[in-house]
């Protein structure tokens, strides 16, 4: 999965927000940044290069909508870093001995 810049997790996080697709100028009027409508759909046009992104032809604008949730993604980026670890038991560990009381908890919670 290619990693992303800071304006595309800026347009991600606007499209995983959104209950609905969104056009480039609902993105650009929604991001805090001033920047031109082309600039966007250059990010758009990016994003679904990567598969992030699901561009509706059917109607003008176009709108744009995110092909998988936040947490699906994120579940794709920790599985391909935990696919180049050569000892992957040793970087769960790590990663477990890491995290919150509270998330120990959800941990445990989730693997029964």
């Amino acid at each position: 999965m290619a990693s992303l810049g800071e304006l595309e997790r800026s347009v991600m996080t606007l499209l995983w927000d959104s209950t609905q697709a969104l056009s480039a100028n609902e993105v650009c009027e929604q991001l805090d940044e001033d920047l031109a409508v082309t600039t966007v759909l250059t990010v758009l046009a990016r994003l679904e290069k990567k598969g992030m992104v699901h561009r509706e032809r059917t109607s003008r604008p176009h709108r744009y909508s995110a092909t998988a949730s936040r947490e699906e993604h994120t579940v794709e980026m920790l599985n391909e870093v935990l696919g180049t670890a050569p000892d992957r038991e040793a970087v769960l560990a790590q990663f477990i001995g890491s995290v919150s009381e509270d998330e120990a908890a959800a941990l445990r919670k989730i693997l029964g």
